[in-house]
């Protein structure tokens, strides 16, 4: 495989070497660039574009929750893992919901984030226990709201089983050969139910899925 190009935007320069230390070990990882604010990411990104950046949340100049946002709007292809500190279960929810596309805290080891990088470069998220409970505590806390499709939103069998079969974190070639049809199509087929669901990434239709029952 060719490799992953990463970015890491960072304000502390040790954190920054560290991680690029970690992901040396891997040779189908190579960083690419760093920032130490948003503001210096998106211009890096103007010169050589990543597959992943690695995003922390506090940043001077601009934060990385307006970095992603903006990098969501002008950048759809590139992949956001949040690696922060903030273990709220707000910061989690608003990020996912803006397009990050996993949320990592600063102590997870080496062994994760890698696994987290190749996860959202394959299958384009990551769900680890941490968002995956502050999603259940957010349907939790709305539980007297019954979920159910939007009366706007009308998927076909094949949208749906495309769908579940995104959020069993099948790549698009496995699911092509699954359901026999191209890459193309399958890629055709998810960018539809993005624009009809209304969600930014993959994520968000994995977000989707889980709120309103498609898979338990």
């Amino acid at each position: 495989m060719s490799k992953i190009k990463i970015a890491i935007a960072d304000d502390y320069k040790i954190f920054r070497d560290g991680l690029k230390v970690g992901l040396s070990a891997d040779e189908n990882l190579e960083v690419i660039s760093e920032a130490d604010n948003g503001e210096d990411l998106l211009a890096s990104l103007e010169k050589e574009m990543p597959d992943v950046i690695l995003m922390d949340l506090k940043m001077p100049l601009m934060d990385g929750m307006e970095a992603t946002k903006i990098i969501r709007k002008k950048f759809s292809t590139i992949k956001v893992l949040v690696v922060t500190m903030y273990e709220d279960d707000k910061f989690i929810i608003h990020l996912m919901e803006n397009g990050a596309n996993g949320y990592l805290l600063k102590n997870a080891d080496s062994e994760e984030i890698r696994k987290s990088i190749y996860a959202v470069y394959e299958n384009g998220y990551y769900f680890n226990d941490l968002v995956n409970k502050a999603l259940l505590k957010k349907l939790v806390n709305k539980a007297n709201f019954k979920p159910s499709f939007n009366q706007d939103i009308d998927l076909t069998e094949r949208e749906l089983e495309v769908l579940k079969l995104i959020c069993e974190e099948k790549t698009a070639a496995e699911i092509g050969k699954e359901i026999f049809l191209s890459v193309r199509s399958v890629e055709g087929i998810r960018q539809r139910l993005i624009d009809k669901i209304g969600v930014r990434n993959t994520a968000g239709l994995v977000m989707f899925a889980i709120k309103n029952n498609v898979v338990n």
